[in-house]
């Protein structure tokens, strides 16, 4: 790297150091994908909220806040992303062999 006045310079200042590695990207949209797999394949989930309640049913739809939890015989549910400790498949209710 050439020094000019006491001042060091990279490549992107015309000298000879190395490059510096571009930034990850912002959104990897692994989320998106996940949800929409789950709403396709309509796979049964379990919900499971920071303060330890479980809720069952399909995630019918998603935006960036919110979850929609369609349940059988108990009203649909709309769900604050930010309460939802995690969410996993319904082992139980997902049929043998299914690879949902």
């Amino acid at each position: 790297m050439r020094e000019e006045h006491g001042v060091r310079r990279g490549r992107q200042h015309g000298g000879d150091g190395p490059r510096r590695k571009a930034p990850p990207p912002p959104k990897t949209h692994a989320e998106e994908f996940y949800y929409l797999k789950q709403m396709n394949a309509r796979t049964p989930m379990v919900v499971v909220f920071a303060d330890g309640e479980v809720v069952r049913g399909r995630i019918e739809w998603y935006d960036e806040d919110c979850l929609k939890v369609h349940r059988d015989g108990a009203p649909n549910l709309l769900v604050f992303k930010r309460h939802v400790k995690y969410l996993y498949k319904d082992e139980a209710a997902t049929p043998a062999g299914g690879d949902a």
